[in-house]
Formats: C-alpha cells, structure tokens, sequence
C-alpha cells in the first residue's frame, strides 16, 4: 500500500486520480484521463491551483460534480480529511492506493477501522510508451490484456453478393418485390431494390521469429493472436529459416493456450533468419494463389536478412502486385537516427506503403489504425 505525495509519479497519480471520480459516479473517460495527464506533464503538480483547475476542465464535465469533485480532489491531491455524507452519519474518509502488482492490504498491521478507499489501477497505462525488450514477464501479461482489446479490422472490399437497400438502387429486387406484392393482390405497390454489398478484408500476418528479433517477438505474437482470435478472416504465419502457418493454433480465444500450439508447431524459433526465402514460400504456396490477393499484407521484422537481398526484393514486388497494402512493422525504427541501411529492410522498402514502428503498446495502437485505414 502506496500513499500519495508530491514526488509520486504524476502520470499514476492522474490514473488513480481518475479512479477515484469513476467510484464518485464522475465519468471519467479514458481520453479525458490522457488529456489530464498532458496536462499535468505542463503545469507540474507542486501548485495546487495548477493541479485543480487542469483537472477540473479536463475530468468535469456536468455541473453538479463540480461539488464532488472538490471533495475527492481535497482528499487525493492534499491529504485532508473528507467528510461525505451518507444519510445522516457522518464517514471519515482515508485514500490510499493499491496497486495490481501488490498484494492485498488485509494484513496490514496499521490498518484502521476508518472506511478507506482503495484504488487499484492497472499498469498498463505506464507501460505503453516502455520498449517490449524491457518487458518482464508480469508486465507482457498485463500487456496482453491491452492487445485483446485492440480492434483489428481493416477497410472492407467490394463482394459480388447483393444486399437489399432502402434507397433507390442501381438493380431491383425482383424477388422482395413481387413477395411484397402479394398483401396488395399482385399488385407492385413498392418496389425494392438491391445494391452491391461489402465483406471483411483479409489481413495476412508475416511474423519474422528470428534470433535478432528474439526481445519483440514473444510480445508481437501476442498481438497477432489478438488479431486473429479477434475476427475472421485472418491469417498467420512466421518467417524464420521456415515458413510456418500458425493461423489455427492462434484461433483459440485462451491467450495461454494459443501461444503453446503455436510454440510447439514452430520450429525455429530464434534461429535465423531467410526473409527472401521464406517469403517466396508463402507466395508460391499461399500468396500469390490467392491469400494475399486484395488482402493486406503486415510484416513484423527488423529486416535483418542472412539470405540475397535480391530475392527479397524479387518476392516483395510480387507480393505487392497482388495485395492491397503492406504494411512494414520494425521494432527498430524508433531508434535515434535509424536509417533502413540493413540489406533486406533496404531491398523491401521500396515495396512497402506503410512503414511503422511496433515496439511499444502505444506503437502497436498505431499500427491498429493504420491497418484499420489502410
């Protein structure tokens, strides 16, 4: 159990902050929350007027919170004591913060009889901006949560099914409209018509599990299984010294049991790496034959390459005539002054539409919107 002062870290104080509203029936949604944070990341939070009023335009919304509001904000943000009222009887109040990581407070010997708000709050919101290579092992399971949430769905194509429409069409609904028909004694009394319909794009994942990209992968395995448990239409496959389709043993909703299958069906994991001939593989076997056809293609890798750069360039403008979109994911590319100088990331670039970065939570929610609006 973890007490507030001036020196704690402001973007866990804002998060705690914003749970304790949310219990006071404020609402307090998640962009408010990161509005607040930006917030205090300019005014400090040393001033008390600085820290009150950021919070107040960016958390209130109504009027009649701004009482409660108050209340909460002298007991959170100045250690005072608050008196809430609860019928007739009169409650102490006393804040304190548990976080996910810690145990329970049951067993603290200082434990009072005063009623106490506890605040547990996930840490997800400070991990989205750390580097999966500085990833634990707890916080790649909180983590996951986060990329279960995430929405893999890309921009739909054109189907040759009709569907039925309100509006005029461009073609009649022969059928609809002679069974409407019929409650009018055969006569035609409305016409219905039909327009062209739509259905999901495929989204064709390529994951390098090469040694190089050994720190990313355990955390954008995770991500691709989101993807795939996510919707249909989704297929995977790694990209190591072989070619290894993983789509059916990530379908599994269980994160655990997904990442299991798949570890035992791949058999090179972090060994190296043959992007140009695997590559080929899958558009000999898959791609080209239609998987890739219109679909949007995502490469996770560094682009570190052992094989000739000239295959990769070969089986990269291939793939690009049949898909839709590739998009290109390097871990690496947040780095200070990276230039894709790496044979294959050099020989694939000019095959690419969108190069992104996929080294953080934060990233890979970027990479949602891109492939969401490719």
């Amino acid at each position: 159990m973890a007490s507030f002062t001036v020196e704690s870290n402001p973007d866990r104080l804002a998060v705690g902050f914003a749970r304790v509203l949310r219990r006071l029936d404020i609402a307090t949604p998640l962009d408010s929350v990161l509005t607040f944070i930006n917030a205090l990341s300019l005014v400090g939070i040393e001033d008390r007027n600085s820290v009150y009023w950021a919070g107040r335009t960016t958390l209130v919304r109504r009027p009649e919170d701004i009482a409660m509001y108050d209340k909460a904000f002298n007991v959170f943000w100045e250690h005072r004591e608050s008196v809430v009222a609860d019928d007739e009887e009169q409650l102490k109040v006393t804040l304190a913060l548990d976080t996910e990581d810690e145990g329970s407070a049951d067993g603290n010997a200082d434990a009072s009889d005063d009623p106490t708000i506890t605040l547990r709050f996930s840490g997800v919101e400070t991990l989205r901006d750390k580097d999966f290579a500085d990833y634990s092992n707890d916080e790649m399971q909180q983590a996951q949560q986060f990329m279960q949430s995430l929405r893999v769905a890309g921009p739909p194509r054109p189907s040759l099914r009709m569907k039925p429409t309100r509006s005029r069409g461009k073609r009649p609904d022969m059928r609809a409209t002679v069974r409407a028909s019929l409650a009018a004694s055969g006569e035609p009394m409305r016409r219905h018509w039909v327009t062209k319909g739509d259905k999901p794009r495929r989204i064709v994942f390529l994951l390098d599990i090469s040694g190089s990209m050994e720190p990313y992968a355990r955390a954008l395995v995770r991500f691709v299984h989101a993807g795939v448990a996510g919707r249909q239409r989704v297929e995977a496959f790694t990209l190591g010294t072989r070619l290894t389709r993983i789509t059916r043993e990530l379908s599994s909703k269980d994160p655990d049991r997904a990442l299991r299958a798949a570890g035992e069906n791949v058999r090179d994991w972090s060994g190296g790496t043959r992007l140009g001939e695997t590559l080929r593989l899958f558009n000999n076997e898959w791609g080209v034959r239609g998987m890739a056809r219109g679909a949007i293609v995502v490469v996770l890798s560094d682009g570190w390459d052992r094989g000739d750069p000239i295959v990769l360039a070969e089986q990269m403008e291939r793939l690009h005539r049949v898909s839709f979109r590739i998009v290109w994911v390097n871990p690496l590319k947040v780095t200070p002054g990276y230039a894709p100088l790496a044979r294959g990331m050099a020989a694939a670039l000019p095959y690419v539409d969108d190069f992104v970065e996929g080294h953080s939570l934060d990233a890979l929610e970027q990479l949602t919107k891109v492939i969401n609006h490719a």
